[in-house]
Parts: C-alpha cells; structure tokens; sequence
C-alpha cells in the first residue's frame, strides 16, 4: 500500500478505514473490531479516521476498548479524529442546539476526551470537522499549536474548509495544516473545478476524501444508468466490484487524494485495496467523469 508523507511527522496510508458507522453495527465487540481492523492491515491499510461525534459520542470508545484489549496493536495503525460539532447527544445531550465550538476550552477538553475514550497517550492527525463562523482564528490557532508542542497531537488539520477559512486559519499558525478532509467521489465532483482542490495542489496538501462512493448513491438507481453502466463495464474489465472503480477513479488524480473507506462488512473491507487493481488512463477517467456530468466537456 502506497504512503503519503506529510511536512510534519507523519505518515498515512493512502487508503483510509473511516469508522464513523462502527456505532451502527449489531456487533460492536472487541473481536468483531478487531477482525476489522486485522482485514485493514492485511492490505496496508494502517490509517483510521474517527471523530468524536461518531456513534454519538460513542465510537471512540468502542475502538479504544479493541486497543485496550489488544497488545501492540496501536503500534500498527495511525489514528485521525475530528472535533468541534456540538450535538444534542451523549456527552452533550443538555445542548439546545447542534453548533460549532473552536474555543480552547472545547478544543482541549476534546483532546482528552478523544484520548481517553481511545486509551492513547496521542493523535495522529486531528482535524477541525467543520468551518465555524464564530471561529477566533488566533485563538483556535494557538491551542492548535500549543496541542502539537505538547505532543498530545502529532499533526493537525481541518475537514471541509473552504480556501478562505484554510487562509484565515493558517495565516496566525506555527504549525501547517497537514490536511483538508473533504467530500469527494464521481457524485459530488465540484472540488475538481470550484477551486478547491486547486488550492490544496498549489499549496502542496494532499487532500482526504470522505464519502468516496457519493454515501451509497454510486452503487444504486439514483447514479444514473449511464454512469452505473460506465462503472460496470471497467469493473468488469479489471474483475473488482464497482466501488473499487469510483475509488480508483479518485486515486488517478495528481492530487494523491486519500479516499475514507466506511462499511461494516468484513468481506467488503477484505476488498478496499481492489481499487489498486484498476487501470485508470485518461480516457477511462473522462468516461466516467462524463457519464457523471451527464454531458461531454466543453
């Protein structure tokens, strides 16, 4: 499995497990996690993507008792979390409404929390979940910092950002932002021409991308028949299943996207690396993409 190194001190697997559904599963013991994150590393894939508001608040947890219970397994995978969504659940149930907290205070009760929950003395990668209108920049920025200094963090960036509020937030930091975790996938393929993938290359980010597979829609009636044909015929070419072509349509791209993988299934798990399988040449890629557009390029 190929790996993307960033400016600081951190390395991640090119093909991320995200386990924002963990918390949905009917069988969240310690062995079913485990024999999941065994069919990650069986592939390469070391790198998990969490998020304190994942499960309700619950998801870290659930992974931190798998480490807790599995001796030397942290040493085998990096972890990425997010934080700053405040929703009416779990350890904020009291909250009359869902909103965004970049305060220091919030950023660093986070940290603990997400250290605790997990049984880990640091994070990888943290990232900022959402843009906040209410963000003091200077302020989020410093405790940012400051997080890294103490070595509680390793890396720290941001998910959904826009290039102005990567500006904004990186204009008072010591520290670069590592990365920008955004949607991204055949479905939702705006990032390619708005500006903000651009921006990400012109500054040297490699981006991450969640909800690769369009959150499902890639694989059912609402893609579109060209596009689910288009998909069907180059799977079928390469022997993969259709979701390992949406992802490798997304690892063609020079900007070394980093596609969050999420299913519960062991046997779909087992198959993310098939994507690595698909040969993705220009006009392969175009197809796709314009099946996705429903049009030709101009």
């Amino acid at each position: 499995m190929e790996r993307v190194d960033f400016p600081v001190d951190v390395s991640l697997s090119r093909i991320v497990y995200g386990m924002w559904r963990i918390g949905d599963d009917a069988d969240t013991s310690v062995a079913h996690v485990r024999a999941k994150l065994d069919a990650c590393l069986a592939q390469g894939i070391t790198t998990i993507d969490q998020a304190d508001i994942y499960g309700g608040y619950a998801a870290e947890a659930i992974l931190g008792d798998c480490l807790k219970q599995s001796k030397g397994l942290r040493d085998q995978i990096e972890i990425v979390t997010k934080f700053d969504i405040v929703a009416p659940a779990g350890r904020y149930a009291d909250a009359r409404v869902k909103h965004y907290d970049t305060s220091p205070a919030h950023i660093q009760r986070s940290i603990d929390n997400s250290l605790r929950d997990m049984g880990i003395d640091h994070i990888d990668l943290l990232l900022i979940h959402r843009p906040n209108p209410l963000m003091n920049h200077v302020e989020t920025g410093k405790v940012l910092d400051d997080a890294v200094a103490s070595g509680k963090v390793r890396a720290v960036g941001v998910s959904n950002f826009r290039p102005w509020d990567w500006t904004l937030l990186q204009s008072v930091m010591e520290t670069p932002l590592a990365t920008n975790q955004i949607e991204l996938s055949l479905t939702a393929h705006e990032p390619m021409t708005n500006g903000d993938l651009a921006f990400l290359q012109q500054h040297r980010v490699v981006p991450m991308a969640w909800s690769p597979l369009g959150g499902g829609t890639l694989m059912s009636a609402s893609a579109g028949e060209e596009l689910r044909n288009m998909i069907a015929d180059v799977a079928n070419a390469a022997g993969v299943d259709h979701a390992a072509v949406a992802v490798a349509w997304l690892l063609a791209h020079p900007a070394r996207i980093m596609p969050v993988m999420g299913t519960n299934t062991i046997s779909r798990i087992e198959t993310l690396s098939d994507a690595l399988k698909v040969k993705m040449d220009t006009q392969t890629w175009f197809e796709l993409y314009t099946a996705a557009l429903g049009h030709e390029v101009a």
